[in-house]
Order: structure tokens, then sequence, then C-alpha cells
């Protein structure tokens, strides 16, 4: 087992408090965000907290310049960096599952065993599910909706009237993404397992061996790394020419600790790592140094990581609320 990171961060982290569940933490532009599941967003140190949700949220998603968010109001509210709020659908109280963001504005969201898109200029295409769907992912390029359901995934051009192509794979999906290069999809499953597809000739890719349930995905700003979280280390999958068949995954990060979230530096190899005892790390691929960013707070999970666009910012949160601000040396 790798001993404690000899490096450290500590000294450029500002400690911050919410005394709620941070469901999940990054930024809008400039400004650090974070959204708290019982339904406060906190943007930046000046600006109050606010509820754009009648109670609390239950998903988010954010591509850094607005976070769109479902509650279990069944509100699916758009938020820009003023702290201004849109709404962009209401499912009238049902709970609201997933959430993406798509390209020119698009959302799209899942509620029971329906999919919803929403394009920019506001026109709404529904699809129904073969069961409830945890996970949905716009496709790199183009108009395309993946969709995570029970025995696989469908993939949907919502501005046609085509039937979704269907990726199939026995048992329960959860979650789901794309390859930065739209060449694999990837699932979370039940099982304690990840199962992929190649796009081009759907050649079926199984990850597994983990402990526990993958929740947590990030690609490399390559597209060449898939790391993953459900484990005492963060397993980290190759995924150049062929994908992962028949290939090892590398495992950061090692600890006495289950990894719950991962977050892949937005230009150079480098994993921010947060565990589930509160512990936050940084893996450096180039010679697998660790550094340690946060030793344990008060010990609750680590629920949220964001990077800033430029990468020389992370902001992490907890189970318990306790979180913090990493400032890189520039």
């Amino acid at each position: 087992m790798n001993a404690a990171p000899a490096q450290t961060l500590t000294d450029r982290v500002t400690s911050l408090a919410f005394d709620e569940h941070v469901l999940h933490a990054g930024f809008l532009g400039e400004e650090a965000v974070f959204v708290m599941a019982e339904g406060a967003i906190q943007i930046g140190r000046e600006m109050p907290a606010f509820r754009p949700h009648g109670d609390s949220i239950l998903v988010v998603a954010s591509d850094g310049k607005r976070i769109v968010t479902g509650g279990d109001d069944g509100k699916i509210v758009e938020t820009r960096v003023d702290g201004s709020t849109t709404v962009l659908g209401d499912e009238k109280g049902r709970w609201i599952d997933a959430v993406a963001l798509g390209p020119d504005g698009a959302v799209a969201w899942s509620t029971g065993r329906k999919a919803v898109t929403r394009e920019g200029k506001g026109k709404m295409r529904e699809l129904a599910l073969p069961s409830t769907s945890q996970g949905l992912a716009f496709a790199p390029k183009g108009f395309r909706l993946a969709i995570a359901h029970i025995d696989g995934a469908s993939l949907w051009f919502p501005n046609t009237d085509a039937a979704p192509e269907v990726y199939g794979w026995k048992g329960p999906h959860l979650d789901i993404t794309f390859s930065p290069d739209n060449r694999f999809l990837v699932t979370s499953m039940q099982e304690n397992q990840l199962h992929g597809w190649k796009l081009a000739d759907k050649g079926h890719m199984r990850m597994s061996g983990y402990p526990g349930k993958t929740r947590s995905f990030s690609w490399s700003h390559d597209g060449l790394w898939l790391a993953t979280s459900g484990a005492q280390a963060a397993i980290v999958w190759p995924f150049a020419k062929d994908g992962p068949t028949g290939k090892a995954p590398r495992e950061c990060g090692v600890r006495p600790a289950k990894v719950t979230k991962v977050a892949f530096h937005p230009k150079s190899l480098v994993l921010a790592i947060g565990y589930e005892d509160g512990w936050v790390i940084l893996v450096r691929f180039t010679d697998g140094a660790e550094l340690l960013v946060r030793a344990g707070g008060d010990g609750t999970p680590i629920t949220a990581l964001g990077w800033d666009g430029p990468g020389k910012r992370l902001v992490f949160g907890s189970e318990s609320g306790s979180s913090g601000l990493l400032a890189l040396p520039v």
C-alpha cells in the first residue's frame, strides 16, 4: 500500500463550511459555485445563497457557463453566474432522476420512464423508456442523447423521428458517458462493474473487479484515460486505440478508504481524487507523484470535485458541507 503523499498543497487551501450536503462543486466563469442537496446554491463568496427549488435538489449538471438542477418539486432550473434563474421544464412534482447539458443550450432530463430534451430555442421532445434512467449524456458532436436503463443503453437523435438505437447488455445500467472522441460509450452498473461499447460496431468491453459501485467518471483532457471511483484507489482505464479490452487499468492514489469522486485536470494529466474519509489528493501521471490537498477534514465522504477552466483552482465539498478551494501555484 502506498504511503501518505509526501508533498502537500494544504497551505494553499481555503476552508469553507456550509453545514449541508454538497451535491456539486465547480465554477461558473471565475466564480466558485456549490450546490447543496437541501436546495441552496452558493455562487462566489459575496452573493447570498439562494434556493431555486421549493425543496431539495436531486441532480445537477454544469458546463462552466450555467448550472441546471432538477428538484423534488419536479422543476428543471437553469442558473447563471449572476444568480438569474430560468425554469426550463416542470414535471409537476415528479422527481427528476438525471440531467445533462448539450450543444447550443440544449438540456435533457429524465423522470419516471421518460426522457425529455429541450433545445436552446425551447423546442421539446419526449421519449418513452423501458425503465427509469439515472444516466444521461449528450454526444461530443451532434445532437444525440445517450440514456442508461435496464439491459443497456439507448442512443437517440431527438430532432428526428428515427427510433433510438439500442446497445444491449443484461442488467441495470446507472451512469453513462461518451469518450471525448465519440468512439466509445461506457456505463456503470448495479453489479459493481462498468460496461462499454465501441460505437462503430457495438463491440463489448467489460471492466470489472470493483468492490463497490462506480458513481463518478472523469475523462482526461486528451481522451485517452477514464478515471472511475468505487475502489480503494482511482481505477483509470486506458482508451487508446481499441480501448481497455485486454489491458490492465492504472491504480492511482491507493489508500485504506474508498474513492468517491474523481476529476481530471482540464489541461494536464493530473487527477484529483476524493475519498470516503474526507481526504483529497492529486496524482500526477507523468511521475506518479501524489500531492496532499486535504487530510480528512471532519472525516465525511467527499461528494463533489471540480476544476476551473484554466485548471488553476480546484473546489471540493463533502457530505457534511465541509469544503475547500485549492489555488495552485502559478
